[in-house]
């Protein structure tokens, strides 16, 4: 019996285990092959258990959160592929503080959060992904971001025990932090805590319906994974790609969007290495016009 034969009967025991599971089913740009193991699981013990015994067995692991702001390879991911349905969140005596497990629906919260009338959150309402990505990438938007209402989270360590660090220690920057850069590699988040402001409900619904207009006013619908690069300092990523002629450009199924030139989108049955194609050409293009290096917000992830 294989590693990964092993690892599967193992794993049985803390969530569904499927084989072979399509991703395409599980992102937002529906592209992907499939994965190795794909171990649902809905609490962050299971979580935890599930990625240790990925590391204790040696075989790569990927915690999946809501699939956004990733292409998965046509290839799929190899190894474990946790899809993290983790959402415990509990309160504190104040009202103000809550511990969250990862999976939980960053947007979905924090429209909740809006509507109980505490304030922190309402630039938050349109992201997709889970809070445990949102950890990760230092989530933002309309001038907000997490870093600004994080207080710690806990994490599972490689070969030992999980354990609680300050969010001062993430060296959270715009859509960066530690695990982008490395630092904490092969750490998985586990919990989150956030500390909130009292405000009034009513305006902050009514500041997060503007959100949600000025968002689908700008953006694309559809299947994407959001934006594509980071924005470089003064210059919108989204203004770079369009002045050097890119807009709606296209390739098998997957285009640049003609709505918003920072968004690809996949139109029917694109292939990652269509969208990572204009990724690519978008990033020359660029560079040769402008001078300009994009770095790219999107992830790629799996077997390229």
């Amino acid at each position: 019996m294989s590693a990964i034969d092993t690892l599967a009967t193992t794993l049985a025991p803390y969530g569904e285990v499927r084989r072979d599971e399509p991703l395409a089913r599980h992102t937002t740009f529906g592209i992907g092959g499939p994965a190795d193991i794909f171990l649902t699981v809905r609490n962050a013990s299971a979580l935890a258990t599930a990625a240790s015994a990925a590391r204790d067995a040696d075989v790569p692991l990927f915690v999946l959160g809501s699939g956004s702001n990733i292409l998965v390879a046509d290839a799929g991911i190899r190894g474990l592929t946790i899809d993290n349905r983790a959402r415990a969140e509990v309160a504190d005596s104040t009202g103000l503080n809550y511990r969250l497990e990862s999976g939980t629906s960053f947007a979905a919260f924090a429209r909740k959060m809006c509507r109980l009338g505490l304030d922190g959150l309402a630039w938050a309402v349109g992201i997709p992904g889970t809070l445990g990505g949102a950890c990760v990438y230092n989530a933002g938007a309309y001038g907000g971001c997490l870093a600004d209402v994080l207080t710690r989270v806990r994490l599972q360590e490689p070969g030992g025990p999980d354990s609680w660090v300050d969010a001062t220690s993430l060296g959270l920057v715009y859509r960066g932090s530690v695990f982008t850069r490395g630092q904490f590699a092969g750490k998985t988040v586990l919990e989150a805590e956030v500390r909130l402001a009292s405000g009034d409900s009513k305006a902050l619904m009514a500041q997060a319906a503007k959100h949600d207009e000025k968002r689908l006013t700008a953006q694309p619908r559809g299947r994407n994974a959001g934006s594509t690069f980071k924005n470089p300092p003064h210059h919108p990523a989204w203004k770079l790609i369009d002045e050097a002629g890119l807009r709606g450009a296209t390739r098998g199924d997957a285009a640049i969007s003609d709505k918003h030139c920072n968004f690809f989108v996949n139109y029917g049955n694109a292939r990652a290495e269509d969208v990572a194609w204009l990724i690519a050409e978008a990033q020359r293009r660029v560079r040769e016009q402008f001078g300009i290096q994009l770095e790219r917000e999107v992830e790629f992830v799996g077997a390229w």
